[in-house]
C-alpha cells in the first residue's frame, strides 16, 4: 500500500529548483540552473545538487579549490569537462571526482545541442577554503577567499568558454 502523502524527506529535484539567474558579479551570462537538495533536506556537511545545464552554458567559470572535494555525475546529455585548459567529452555514466588541494582546475560546458543534467555533490562551504580562477584572474581583487598560492599547474589553451558564448563575443 502507498501513502499518497510524502514525508518531508522525499523531495522531486523540480521542487526544488532555483530560478534561472545564476551569473558571476558584473558578468550576464547565465550558468547552470541549480537545485540545492543538501539545504532543501537540511543536510548541513554535503552539499548536493541537481544542476541542468542548457545548450551553450558552463557550470562556473573554470577554478580550483583548496579545501573543499567535489564530485560530478553525468545524469544526461554529452557535456565536456574542461580540465586544466583541455576539453574532454563526457556520457551519461561518467563520473569525476576532485579532491580538495591539487589545484586541478575544472569547469562543466555544454556545447551540445541538448541539455545536460548533473549530480554534484561536494562538502559545504568551508571558512578555510580558497579558490583560483585561471581565466579569470582579475577576480583576486575582488574575492576575499582567493588562492594566492595555488599550486602551479600547466593550463592548455582552451579558454573555458562554451562554443556558443565565443561565438557572441566575436
Amino acid at each position: 500500500m502507498t501513502n499518497k502523502e510524502r514525508p518531508a524527506c522525499i523531495a522531486h529535484w523540480r521542487d526544488v529548483e532555483g530560478p534561472d539567474n545564476s551569473h558571476y558579479d558584473g558578468d550576464d551570462e547565465l550558468m547552470s540552473i541549480g537545485a540545492p537538495l543538501a539545504r532543501r533536506f537540511g543536510l548541513t556537511r554535503l552539499g548536493i545538487h541537481h544542476e541542468r545545464l542548457p545548450p551553450g552554458r558552463r557550470t562556473s567559470y573554470p577554478h580550483a579549490e583548496s579545501a573543499e572535494e567535489e564530485f560530478v555525475y553525468v545524469l544526461t546529455g554529452t557535456p565536456d569537462v574542461w580540465l586544466d585548459g583541455v576539453l574532454h567529452r563526457l556520457k551519461p555514466g561518467d563520473a569525476v571526482g576532485f579532491p580538495a588541494g591539487t589545484g586541478q582546475c575544472h569547469s562543466f560546458i555544454n556545447n551540445s545541442a541538448d541539455e545536460v543534467t548533473l549530480l554534484v555533490v561536494g562538502e559545504t562551504a568551508k571558512n578555510e577554503n580558497r579558490i583560483y580562477y585561471p581565466r579569470n584572474r582579475d577576480l583576486a581583487e575582488k574575492r576575499t577567499d582567493w588562492w594566492h598560492d595555488w599550486p602551479d599547474r600547466p593550463i592548455g589553451d582552451h579558454d573555458g568558454l562554451p562554443d556558443a558564448r565565443r561565438d557572441e563575443r566575436g
